[in-house]
């Protein structure tokens, strides 16, 4: 049977049960008893009492809840020290050649987990100056967003380039008596300048040496005649050892970590 047949069958069986189904509630209607069909009924309110205002209250709750869950993938990676630490480990794993070991998935963990870590104090004062109050209904929605972005701003302002900052300030057309007066429509694309700045820095240092492996392997096959063979699939074994020897993975993540606290 061809699969055009298969279907033909298929959709005269489906329409038999729904003509099937369609005789019983008419005989069944046609008997005296009444089908009630389900209904769904939207109720806004009458406009006027307090008891409307609760509701109004939770939905707009809800909807900035959403909103926020939304944002929350957004959030982590532009202010966070994620963006750095991704850019980093992709780095490492390009320097080594070995392709997709470890896979993106192990990467994005490491980064994710790090960032948690890095991220933790300014995480904790959101928790008890922000979310906290908010939870408790001591303080107001926007009063919550204004005291979370006081630990984030200033983490922010502590890796945050001069230049950087100074280039969107600039671009702003604006004038700003401090820095607590600059926006984070300004603040936010300074940050992840320097970020990505900062990871690809990083990137340059931690390719040296394992260039350095294969123009080694490289001159000594053409030396030996070898031109054919690819250079990249000797010295493979040769950078993994040496990764392994001086503990590579320590020793990167040691200084990522060194590298936030400024």
């Amino acid at each position: 049977m061809t699969r055009k047949g298969f279907r033909q069958i298929i959709l005269l069986i489906v329409f038999a049960i729904m003509f099937s189904t369609a005789n019983k509630s008419l005989a069944y209607a046609s008997s005296g008893n009444i089908v009630e069909m389900p209904r769904l009924i939207l109720d806004f309110g009458s406009g006027s009492g307090e008891t409307d205002e609760a509701p109004a209250s939770d939905s707009i709750q809800l909807l900035f809840l959403i909103t926020i869950i939304a944002l929350a993938p957004s959030l982590l990676v532009m202010l966070t020290s994620f963006t750095r630490i991704i850019i980093v480990l992709h780095f490492v794993r390009s320097a080594l050649g070995t392709q997709q070991m470890p896979p993106n998935q192990i990467l994005v963990g490491i980064a994710l987990f790090l960032t948690l870590f890095i991220m933790g104090p300014v995480f904790t004062e959101v928790n008890e100056t922000a979310l906290k109050p908010y939870g408790a209904k001591e303080i107001t929605q926007q009063e919550m967003v204004e005291r979370a972005m006081v630990p984030i701003r200033e983490f922010m302002f502590n890796q945050v380039e001069d230049k950087d900052l100074g280039l969107f300030v600039e671009l702003s057309g604006e004038e700003y008596a401090s820095i607590e007066e600059i926006p984070n429509k300004v603040l936010i694309p300074s940050f992840i300048l320097g970020e990505l700045s900062k990871g690809f820095i990083f990137g340059f240092f931690i390719y040296i040496p394992f260039i350095v492996i294969d123009m080694v392997v490289a001159s000594i096959l053409m030396a030996m005649g070898m031109m054919m063979l690819p250079p990249a699939m000797i010295s493979l074994p040769f950078k993994i050892l040496l990764f392994i020897l001086v503990d590579g993975w320590a020793y990167i993540i040691e200084i990522l970590a060194m590298s936030f606290r400024t």
